[in-house]
């Protein structure tokens, strides 16, 4: 099922990776397609008004369909997994998997007061936790980021105490030991990473950067 906020056609031609420093297009409304997770009706209900924080992820994972995946994985007793709320693919597409009046499982210490989206992006993948494997090598596409600041001028017309924006690794600074090496600590997140055009999206929304 697909809510319409407006054609996204003329993304079509903002297909290639973001340039460290490039400008952002004009922003187009886009469509969302709505994509319930089995379990989403067992996530605890909460106030509108009492979310103000986006957080922004990166999938690590190859693609969309890995991530819904992951997503539908039962993680814990009251039958609910890890996901963001939104997914937005490589080519701007959409994707709610949980209505915002839900928490989500996407961050620690944050999931009640926040709606988490996800960029579909490689990150570490597949040795997320490798001692070697701790950069961030794949550029996020114009089109995602183009969808990203439609999304949030949605979500701002729609949650009006939204105010503050984070990434993933701001709020969880965790480190543990590597995978391939215990004596090395590395960073359980680094989502969305040194990649994402915090600079460009920042100058293009009125939300606040939330301090680490």
């Amino acid at each position: 099922m697909e809510a319409s906020l407006l054609d996204p056609a003329s993304q079509g031609r903002l297909d290639g990776p973001m340039a460290a420093g490039a400008s952002i297009p004009a922003m187009p409304d886009l469509p969302v397609t709505l994509s319930p997770l089995p379990y989403e009706q067992l996530l605890e209900k909460r106030r509108r008004g009492d979310i103000d924080l986006v957080v922004i992820h990166c999938t690590e994972l190859p693609d969309l369909e890995t991530a819904r995946r992951f997503g539908e994985e039962v993680r814990y007793d009251s039958g609910t997994g890890n996901s963001g709320h939104y997914y937005i693919d490589r080519d701007g597409s959409v994707h709610q998997y949980v209505g915002v009046e839900r928490v989500a499982h996407h961050v620690r210490g944050y999931n009640p007061r926040s709606v988490g989206i996800e960029l579909v992006n490689i990150g570490r993948y597949p040795d997320w936790l490798a001692a070697d494997k701790q950069s961030m090598r794949e550029a996020y596409t114009e089109v995602q980021i183009v969808a990203l600041l439609g999304l949030l001028e949605s979500l701002q017309r729609e949650l009006p105490s939204l105010r503050l924006i984070a990434g993933h690794e701001d709020l969880d600074t965790t480190e543990v030991p590597a995978s391939d090496d215990e004596g090395v600590l590395v960073h359980r997140k680094l989502d969305p990473g040194p990649l994402f055009p915090w600079n460009q999206v920042m100058q293009s929304t009125s939300l606040q950067r939330l301090p680490p």
